[in-house]
């Protein structure tokens, strides 16, 4: 089961979409704008399971993230998925060397990431939906 997923991105829209394409876990969403505003969240919310992190940040880019990252250990708890316009391979390559599980280039279809969360988090699955 999926319960809280950080989402770290500097786009408003892309935070809205990540609701939107999120909702068939009916998980939380926990936002951050740059890879500060995401260590900040960590150091307050300990229940976040799965972390969607962009490249091209303001502040604090997503590699730099994934060093602090490394550096502290949170990659080794928890799964990080780059989801970027960053399509360079060797930004890929690099994301994944430094722990991230899984990379996507944006535009992504949606059950490209559902199949990249389920196969890494186990157990994620979609929301019973009510039957009317």
């Amino acid at each position: 089961m999926l319960n809280k997923v950080l989402v770290v991105d500097d786009s408003a829209l892309i935070h809205q979409m990540y609701r939107l394409v999120l909702s068939r876990y009916a998980c939380e969403i926990a936002d951050a704008m740059n890879g500060q505003e995401a260590l900040d969240v960590l150091a307050q919310q300990d229940d976040i399971q799965l972390i969607l992190l962009d490249i091209n940040m303001p502040v604090m880019n997503g590699v730099q993230f994934l060093e602090k990252a490394t550096a502290l250990g949170i990659q080794r708890r928890l799964p990080i998925i780059v989801i970027s316009t960053e399509g360079k391979e060797e930004d890929t390559l690099r994301a994944l060397k430094l722990g991230a599980k899984g990379y996507l280039k944006k535009p992504f279809a949606p059950p490209d990431l559902y199949a990249l969360i389920e196969q890494i988090i186990p157990g994620a699955a979609p929301a019973q939906t009510a039957k009317a």
